[in-house]
């Protein structure tokens, strides 16, 4: 048997990931990957202080294609 984190749990994963650039991003997150009752279970100034300010702390920014290079779709 898996253990399955709790949804606030898997809340902060998310934020010290660094693919979540904010709560919303988070709330996302979890209902794409199964979570029920997202807005329940994160709700509150606290808890969403605390979060962002962990999505603020770890967020990585995904590498954006450079201009001057084709992208893949071009190349073909």
């Amino acid at each position: 048997m898996t253990h399955r984190p709790t949804t606030l749990e898997r809340a902060y994963e998310l934020a010290r990931e660094g693919r979540c650039r904010t709560v919303s991003d988070i709330k996302q997150a979890l209902s794409s990957e199964g979570f029920e009752r997202v807005q329940d279970s994160l709700y509150g100034p606290t808890l969403s202080a605390a979060l962002r300010k962990l999505c603020q702390e770890n967020y990585i920014a995904p590498d954006e294609p450079v201009a001057d290079q084709p992208t893949e779709d071009a190349a073909s």
